[in-house]
């Protein structure tokens, strides 16, 4: 007698989409599966319906690697300083001073032409290279050399630039230079999204502990373009979610850039919040696994050699796209100001990053 009743959701002719989709996205959640299969076939299955329909097409989850069987990487070759690194014009009493190439490409954003009042008694290219050699050495304010004018008169131009946006519009400028030299559009269209949890001073100013990295102090949430140059920036205390603090970055880089489409992030940013930047923003979020991720695995098919990969590498796995990101932070902490947080109010936190950034690409543009 045939059997009766009321056919399955995901029925077998689903079952070579269901491989394929594994395929593709090999380290991704069953969730994650689940709304690749939703946008492919508009069906919505309940989860233990689509894991039975996994199961029956011969697609399970495998473990790559035990706990434990870390095995450290070859040691890599160091490179050191060349001539470029020590390279000190004369017109330059520090190295962190701005030579005459890097000034002319940005000294329209900071002169003051006309104007009431007295003339200003210092240049406003002596007032931008004393915050450099702060953001660069992480000196206190009191501690400016005698070469610069008075501390005080450095800390409050600082403030003013910071809160007009002086920094931020000088990095923007010498972003869209690069990636036109670089042969890319100036509106980028993908870009990556991490976060760094950092000490803070006793200085004072909001703080708290972020369990996950045992450290105390602040969050800094980068977005940065497939070149690694900086989007948005947003600082919140260490012991807000990773998924929450970025809401202000996601923001910001959306309104400044509309071009965005895709944005790369790390499993901390899975679920609820990547399906709800891709309502409100129409942003497509994608999730980068490791493939020695332990948590979710990597999907695998009974079905004979499907999914030929080749074996997971020992030791640290470069993760694809999220690496760019990670290397922005580790150029951010060159400049010493940054490896801790001094200042109470986040606002001065993000001027530093920029300013530290657009530093960084003054000095490529014009080397």
């Amino acid at each position: 007698m045939p059997k009766t009743g009321r056919p399955p959701v995901i029925a077998a002719h689903h079952y070579p989409l269901l491989a394929r989709l594994a395929h593709t996205q090999p380290y991704s959640s069953q969730a994650e599966l689940a709304q690749a299969f939703h946008a492919e076939t508009g069906i919505t299955a309940h989860p233990d319906t689509f894991a039975k329909a996994l199961r029956l097409a011969g697609i399970v989850r495998v473990k790559e690697r035990a706990k434990g069987s870390f095995q450290p990487p070859e040691p890599r070759k160091s490179y050191g300083y060349t001539e470029a690194h020590r390279r000190q014009l004369p017109e330059q009493r520090y190295p962190s001073c701005l030579t005459d190439a890097e000034w002319t490409l940005v000294a329209d954003l900071f002169e003051v032409s006309g104007g009431r009042g007295v003339p200003p008694r210092h240049s406003r290219r002596t007032l931008l290279e004393a915050c450099c050699y702060v953001v660069r050495t992480g000196c206190s304010w009191r501690m400016l050399p005698r070469e610069f004018p008075h501390w005080d008169n450095v800390y409050k131009t600082f403030r003013r630039w910071s809160a007009q946006g002086k920094f931020e519009q000088m990095h923007d400028r010498l972003r869209a230079q690069w990636r036109e030299r670089v042969d890319r559009d100036e509106r980028p269209s993908a870009a990556v999204l991490d976060s760094q949890s950092t000490r803070s001073s006793p200085q004072g100013g909001e703080s708290g502990y972020d369990a996950g990295k045992k450290v105390k102090g602040r969050k800094r949430s980068l977005i940065v373009d497939t070149l690694g140059l900086l989007l948005a920036v947003s600082i919140s205390a260490a012991s807000v979610q990773d998924r929450d603090a970025a809401d202000d970055a996601v923001t910001s880089s959306m309104d400044k850039y509309p071009s965005l489409n895709t944005l790369f992030v790390d499993s901390a940013y899975a679920g609820k919040w990547a399906q709800r930047m891709q309502h409100t923003h129409s942003l497509e979020i994608q999730v980068i696994r490791g493939a020695n991720n332990r948590r979710t695995g990597k999907w695998h098919s009974e079905q004979g050699d499907l999914f030929t990969a080749a074996p997971v590498a020992s030791g640290f796995v470069v993760m694809p796209k999220r690496w760019v990101v990670e290397r922005t932070h580790a150029w951010n902490e060159r400049a010493r100001r940054l490896i801790m947080h001094h200042d109470r109010l986040l606002d001065v936190s993000e001027a530093w990053v920029w300013l530290a950034e657009a530093r960084m690409l003054a000095r490529r543009l014009t080397t």
